[in-house]
């Protein structure tokens, strides 16, 4: 994604991930940011790309939405429990966000009835997709590779224990 926004768009590109080293992130073309805050008040687009764990449950909430750039528009393809919906939902309402770019949700698939998210649906300012962003043809390729790999090295196992 850093690649695609800097050398693609010629974007700046900004990172904020406490696990990874400035010398790293600025190898693959990104500028670190040692405070999640400092990172969200710069930026125009956030994007987020981490694991779902007891540390980034609830990452970005009402907190983080104010804190982010007026009108910044959020993109999240990793796990929906990293934003606080609800005040997503109100962030969005209320033009603190631009708006926003979603493939993933706390719970489930999103119904346009009877879902905490279904007002997403009403949302001019929202593209909602199902979390489908991992389906691109090399991703498909490693996909259909790795169950013949698995049961290649099954059998060599089996074949040689």
């Amino acid at each position: 994604m850093a690649q695609m926004a800097g050398a693609g768009f010629g974007a700046r590109v900004l990172g904020y991930d406490p696990h990874v080293g400035a010398g790293e992130m600025r190898a693959a073309g990104v500028e670190k940011r040692d405070r999640l805050y400092e990172m969200l008040a710069e930026s125009d687009f956030v994007s987020l790309h981490c694991v779902l764990d007891a540390t980034t449950r609830g990452l970005l909430g009402e907190a983080e939405f104010a804190a982010m750039k007026p009108g910044a528009l959020l993109v999240n393809v990793s796990r929906g429990a990293l934003i606080d919906e609800q005040a997503l939902l109100r962030a969005l309402r209320s033009g603190r966000l631009g708006g926003a770019g979603l493939d993933v949700f706390a719970n489930e698939p999103l119904a346009r009835t009877g879902h905490a998210l279904s007002a997403l649906f009403d949302m001019d300012n929202v593209i909602l997709t199902p979390h489908l962003t991992f389906f691109t043809r090399e991703a498909m390729q490693r996909w259909r590779r790795r169950p013949c790999c698995a049961a290649t090295s099954c059998w060599r196992a089996a074949r040689c224990g």
